[in-house]
C-alpha cells in the first residue's frame, strides 16, 4: 500500500496547523469562562502571569516573553492599568523605556487566579504527565519553527 499523496496532504483535516488552530480556539473558549470571574481576557491573563512571575519588567521584556509586539501589548497594558492591576512608569534612565509592575490590587488578583490552571487542566481530560509531555512537544515544535527561514519554505513551494 502506498503512503499519503500530495493531495492527501492538502486536506484540511490533515493540516497540523489547523489542529493547533482549532485547539487554540477551544482553549480560548475555556479560558474565557475561567477568567470571566477575574475580569480578564486571555491575553491580559498572560500579561499578569508574566508580571506575577517576574515582578517589574520593561514593556519590551513582557513582549519578548509573550511573543507580542508593542503595538499589541500597549493597549493590553493600558486596560490593565485602567482597572488598577498594573502601573506603568517611564524609565528615568531611558525615556523610551516603560516599566510595568503589579499593583496591590493586581497582586490580590493573583490569589483569585490560583484555581485557573487546575480548572483548565481538568477541562483537557489529560493527566499531569500528558499535559507536561504535550507542552514540551509544543515548545520544541515552536523552537524548531522559529529556527526556520520562511524564505527556505517559500523556495520549497516554488520548486515543487
Amino acid at each position: 500500500m502506498d503512503g499519503p499523496t500530495d493531495e492527501d496532504f492538502l486536506r484540511l483535516d490533515n493540516q497540523i496547523c489547523f489542529s493547533l488552530h482549532a485547539a487554540t480556539r477551544a482553549f480560548n473558549g475555556v479560558y474565557r469562562g475561567a477568567l470571566k470571574e477575574l475580569g480578564l481576557t486571555y491575553p491580559q491573563y498572560l500579561v499578569m502571569l508574566v508580571l506575577w512571575e517576574h515582578g517589574e519588567l520593561p514593556v519590551k521584556g513582557i513582549g519578548d516573553r509573550l511573543r507580542l509586539d508593542s503595538g499589541t501589548l500597549s493597549p493590553l497594558l493600558k486596560r490593565l492599568e485602567a482597572v488598577g492591576y498594573v502601573e506603568r512608569r517611564r524609565s528615568t534612565e531611558d525615556e523610551r523605556s516603560v516599566t510595568v509592575r503589579v499593583t496591590g490590587e493586581g497582586a490580590a488578583l493573583r490569589e483569585k487566579a490560583l484555581g485557573v490552571p487546575r480548572g483548565i487542566a481538568a477541562a483537557t481530560g489529560l493527566d499531569l504527565e500528558e499535559i507536561v509531555e504535550l507542552r514540551d512537544r509544543l515548545n520544541a515544535l515552536a523552537g524548531r519553527l522559529d529556527a526556520v527561514d520562511p524564505d527556505d519554505v517559500a523556495r520549497c513551494v516554488v520548486e515543487r
